[in-house]
């Protein structure tokens, strides 16, 4: 009796074990299988929300069957602690794992109605802009500039939209002024805001909710700023003329005023190592304007002979090495470009008339080419005067 009891343990058990690894096998099936859903979806994923919020809202549009399964699946794949707030685009038939990854891919919104702040160099303009879901695209449905009276209709009528989403875009090269003076201008965040040390702002795209502090805003631009400048210093080449992160910022951030080419960067963070290195004065006029700006706007005009021959701690024609402090907050390309420039033999550079600049070794082959750019400047300025005749 003993061994017939034991015998059909034995099978009860395999066949329990059969059975569990059928369910693991149908399970991973479903979780990689092509989904329910016959419309893309918009899913809000809000601050704080844990994964049986997001498992049971998916239910509820109809883009999985089974909240449970999705749960698990995110378990098994280590990524139920790692959502991230926003809205997401959920395309026709989007399996679990697929979801998975968008919502904890994180990044700026991927659908919706959303309100764009865009700090740049000149201006802050305010974008409303629509998702089509069907062509992934957004379009631009009104824009003003920040700070110029009342926001349109069609802005206001947004604002009041309890999904809508916000988002600060900062363009590489603005100043920390002009990033504080746009913040106290932006109406959805509170508080008080300092103004940030030059520099230490990583122009990036950060989505903010209603009522989100401005100096806390600043802080995470700071951290980003942080990590990006650690990495790169981390990686940089040997041998730079640069003591510091410190440094290497600085010169960034006058790369970023320099060039809006990106293919130049390298190249123009070569030409300042070299001149480092061969005790040059770096000679570039964005640090001169910072010095008579002190980055609180754009200077509006061509820099006198005086700002140019004036003894300010940023005017590189008369100080030695690099300025005291960052002029601009520089991005992510123009950081790596200036620990990791291109090895050439150029010192000068001048601008050549397509957006880009002309290299020199010599100071003649410069010459030359600062004359082509007086023939360029000559031209333009010919132009209206010949469209009137």
């Amino acid at each position: 009796m003993w061994r017939s009891l034991a015998s059909n343990a034995l099978t009860i058990l395999a066949l329990a074990l059969f059975l569990a690894a059928g369910a693991i096998l149908w399970g991973q099936r479903q979780y990689v299988s092509e989904g329910p859903l016959s419309e893309p979806i918009c899913l809000r994923v809000e601050r704080g929300a844990n994964i049986r919020d997001v498992s049971e809202d998916l239910a509820a549009e109809g883009a999985i069957e089974s909240a449970a399964l999705f749960r698990i699946g995110m378990d098994y794949a280590g990524k139920s602690e790692a959502l991230k707030f926003g809205s997401y685009l959920v395309p026709v038939h989007a399996s679990m794992q697929e979801i998975a990854d968008i919502v904890t891919r994180g990044g700026a919104s991927t659908c919706g109605t959303e309100i764009v702040y865009r700090v740049g160099v000149t201006q802050t303009q305010t974008e409303l802009r629509e998702l089509d879901p069907a062509s992934g695209r957004y379009e631009q449905q009104a824009e003003y500039l920040l700070g110029t009276g009342e926001a349109p209709d069609a802005v206001a009528e947004a604002m009041a939209k309890p999904d809508t989403r916000f988002r600060i875009a900062l363009a590489e090269g603005v100043t920390s002024w002009q990033v504080a003076e746009a913040l106290r201008d932006v109406e959805i965040l509170d508080g008080e805001v300092d103004l940030p040390a030059e520099g230490s702002l990583a122009p990036d795209s950060y989505e903010v909710v209603p009522g989100d502090s401005r100096q806390a805003l600043i802080d995470r631009m700071q951290q980003a700023q942080r990590v990006i400048l650690a990495a790169a210093w981390e990686n940089r080449q040997p041998d730079l003329p640069l003591e510091s992160p410190e440094e290497a910022l600085i010169l960034a951030s006058i790369i970023e005023k320099e060039t809006g080419v990106p293919e130049e960067r390298r190249q123009v963070a070569s030409v300042f190592v070299n001149r480092l290195r061969a005790g040059m004065r770096l000679q570039t006029d964005p640090t001169v304007i910072y010095g008579v700006t002190e980055g609180r706007g754009v200077l509006g005009r061509g820099l006198r002979q005086s700002e140019l021959r004036g003894a300010t701690p940023y005017n590189t024609y008369v100080i030695e090495g690099l300025p005291p402090t960052p002029i601009a907050n520089p991005g992510r390309a123009s950081i790596e470009a200036a620990v990791n420039p291109d090895a050439t033999p150029y010192i000068f550079f001048v601008a050549d008339g397509t957006g880009g600049h002309a290299f020199a070794e010599t100071l003649a082959e410069h010459n030359r080419n600062v004359a082509r750019w007086r023939e360029i400047e000559a031209e333009r300025a010919a132009e209206p005067d010949q469209d009137n005749q």
